[in-house]
């Protein structure tokens, strides 16, 4: 039988999912606990299940286990509203075929539904790792993208290259990739290609032996051979020279390098995690980066959202911050006034994450009371200093942008507060001004206004409805 089997104790949940699926063509059958969906296992088998995670009695993620005991290649889709790397790495570590994120869009769910199945083959079953002592914060859909991404890809030994700007958290990226895969009881060594003289760079990777170059008294252990077993993060790698692009090249196909000075063949077995700020593609048709380097390291891409892209992560990161500092000065955390936390919202954070938690530090150090106002911010945050976003180049242009401006800061207000239906209250509200505007600017001519306004005559009258003014 082709049934599809939802399981939630939120009863709405249940309906709506469970219709849209109907919709699509598919039986679906309903549990509201864990235990109804094990009891109706010993007499039928679904083809697909959905499960929550955060049930009464047995929670998703056991239910997910004994599912798997029972039916080993039945694709299960864990579904919850708590979207971070422990969450979704522990899916797919279960053995969960997909992760969806509430809320979620119906569309989506069907077309996971479709492609799940369409491809059942199960996900490889890892061990428990460490705790989650670097935790990546967000809610915003770009982070719950990327928690998913790095909640399947820490279970397939592939190599990753993670993109992003300057201080978007691309270490913290690979040591969860690590810290939920298989390799996690072995090494996490990290190592900033940027950061090493070119001419000592060689020796930081592969070792060397004694005497292979002046100062070389005795025998030294790259970081691959200290990443035997586990994951080596290779950051900023855009910045590594190319005859070293070579030598790197050569241990990712083979798995087997020298010293530097050294005879003996050694072999390793690393995944390798890279990272840039750069653009590889360009420079690799520029010439400075090897093409076959980056189609070796690129097998799968993770791009990380600045923090102007996902603002309404802000208050929350934030905070968790004040809180890491005020436990390391053994002190009360401070709270932000609300002033201050618009404030932090709007500010584009060119530094991304790195530039708001030592922020944090800063004013958990320094603010003089339990509330940090708006007084103790860097004058460069301050709100009489306008988010570079937001304003025109055209500075004889700018009054004409104040409109735009106060939009934005109302629809990022808006957005915080959680409210919804922005679009067509916002629409509205724009169409009633404008038409007010120009019968007020035409003295009430309606022929006058639609021209000035770019409209038909016969719109204007429309939108305006019963009850205005008789053209004059």
């Amino acid at each position: 039988m082709n049934e599809l089997w939802v399981i939630d104790d939120d009863r709405s949940v249940r309906f709506v999912l469970a219709q849209a699926l109907r919709e699509a063509g598919y039986t679906v059958r309903e549990f509201g606990a864990a235990a109804e969906a094990l009891d109706a296992m010993q007499s039928s088998a679904p083809a697909l299940v959905f499960t929550d995670v955060r049930m009464p009695g047995m929670d998703g993620l056991h239910l997910l286990d004994a599912l798997k005991q029972h039916a080993p290649q039945l694709p299960v889709i864990v579904m919850s509203a708590f979207t971070d790397v422990p969450s979704t790495a522990g899916a797919f570590r279960g053995g969960a075929h997909d992760f969806l994120s509430k809320p979620f869009d119906i569309d989506a769910a069907v077309a996971m539904a479709r492609r799940a199945l369409n491809d059942t083959a199960p996900l490889p079953a890892e061990s428990e790792n460490a705790n989650d002592e670097h935790a990546l914060l967000g809610d915003s859909p770009a982070m719950r993208e990327l928690f998913r991404a790095v909640g399947r890809l820490s279970q397939a030994p592939l190599s990753v290259l993670i993109v992003g700007e300057t201080g978007t958290g691309k270490e913290l990226v690979a040591r969860a990739l690590h810290r939920h895969s298989p390799r996690a009881k072995h090494p996490f060594i990290a190592l900033n290609t940027a950061a090493i003289p070119a001419e000592l760079l060689e020796s930081e990777l592969f070792g060397h032996e004694a005497g292979a170059f002046t100062g070389a008294a005795k025998r030294h252990v790259g970081r691959f051979e200290q990443a035997d077993g586990g994951t080596l993060f290779l950051d900023e790698i855009g910045d590594m020279p190319l005859g070293l692009q070579t030598r790197l090249l050569r241990v990712l196909a083979e798995g087997e390098f020298f010293r530097v000075g050294g005879r003996e063949l050694l072999r390793v077995d690393v995944r390798v995690v890279a990272a840039t700020h750069q653009n590889l593609d360009q420079a690799a048709r520029d010439g400075r980066f090897r093409a076959d380097l980056l189609h070796r390291l690129d097998v799968v891409r993770l791009a990380l959202p600045p923090l102007r892209e996902r603002r309404e992560d802000i208050p929350a990161l934030a905070r968790q911050f004040i809180a890491d500092a005020a436990r390391r000065i053994q002190a009360t955390p401070k709270q932000f006034a609300p002033a201050t936390m618009d404030a932090l919202r709007r500010h584009p954070w060119p530094g991304n994450v790195r530039e708001l938690e030592n922020l944090c530090w800063r004013l958990m150090a320094l603010a003089p009371g339990d509330t940090i106002l708006l007084s103790d911010l860097p004058q460069r945050l301050s709100p009489g200093n306008p988010d570079p976003a937001s304003v025109s180049t055209d500075q004889g242009d700018a009054g004409s942008h104040d409109w735009e401006r106060a939009l934005r800061r109302w629809a990022e207000g808006e957005l915080v507060a959680g409210r919804d239906g922005l679009h067509p209250h916002a629409s509205e509200r724009l169409e009633q001004i404008l038409l007010e505007a120009a019968l007020a600017a035409t003295g009430g001519r309606k022929q006058e206004a639609a021209r000035r306004l770019g409209v038909g005559r016969n719109t204007l009258t429309r939108k305006l409805g019963p009850g205005r003014p008789r053209e004059r």
